[in-house]
């Protein structure tokens, strides 16, 4: 599992969280408590990067009273759902494709997971219940989708060029351009087919997300200032009532 000391960091906070009682109810949007943001991402567009930068902007402006914005990647991710009872020898089983049928069905039998459907459906319990706490953000996992019903959300997508992230992904790895070719449309082809299978949405659709953002050009705190400014804009947006939110849509 890769280390990096803002996911310790992020652990750390989480675990102080869980041990707040909640409040009953769910903040309205102008509460920057209430407020999480989900990353979708072609792989090596910039999540992590991105996350990095975002975290310090949103500490400064959208943190609720005590309570410090944690970044959930896939790591962090699955040591939270480890410490909500889910064993850790289940990291295995949580890449973003579906383990085969055949794997799921051996599995079972011999006891090395729970069913699929129930794993699935326990890694998006685990997300949609942390988007109600506020002040996270979500790297992948579909959470744009998991938490669609959420009023609080912020979904914003990344991409760049398939030759640009071969290009970083070399740089990272030290790996042979085929080998990151092959990784990556890999990698991409895995998380469109997850969110086809589970939940019958086109990854790539701009459509369920608030903002696509072009990383090739824009470095990643540019990216981060964009998203806070977008997210600023949401808000307002939202605390307007509701016919003049409408016409500054339709001004647009």
């Amino acid at each position: 599992m890769t280390s990096h000391p803002f996911l310790d960091h992020g652990l750390t906070i989480f675990k102080t969280r869980l041990g707040t009682p909640a409040t009953e109810g769910h903040p309205a949007l102008s509460d920057s408590s209430s407020l999480f943001v989900t990353i979708s991402r072609e792989a090596c567009a910039g999540a992590t990067t991105l996350g990095q930068h975002l975290l310090p902007l949103l500490n400064a402006e959208m943190a609720g009273e005590g309570r410090a914005w944690i970044f959930l990647d896939r790591n962090l991710l699955t040591r939270v759902l480890a410490h909500d009872s889910l064993p850790e020898e289940l990291e295995k089983f949580l890449p973003e494709e579906r383990v085969s049928e055949i794997q799921a069905i051996i599995g079972e039998i011999v006891g090395l997971h729970p069913p699929l459907w129930e794993l699935e459906q326990q890694v998006s319990k685990g997300i949609y219940q942390l988007a109600r706490l506020g002040c996270v953000i979500f790297a992948g996992r579909a959470a744009h989708l998991v938490t669609r019903d959420l009023p609080d959300g912020f979904h914003l997508r990344l991409i760049a060029p398939l030759e640009v992230r071969i290009a970083r992904l070399q740089a990272m790895q030290g790996c042979d351009r085929a080998a990151a070719k092959k990784f990556l449309e890999e990698t991409d082809r895995a998380r469109k087919r997850y969110v086809l299978s589970n939940f019958g949405q086109d990854i790539n659709d701009p459509h369920t997300y608030d903002l696509v953002i072009n990383t090739e050009h824009i470095p990643p705190e540019t990216a981060a200032q964009l998203v806070l400014q977008a997210m600023r804009d949401k808000v307002a947006n939202r605390a307007l009532p509701a016919h003049q939110s409408r016409q500054t849509q339709a001004a647009s």
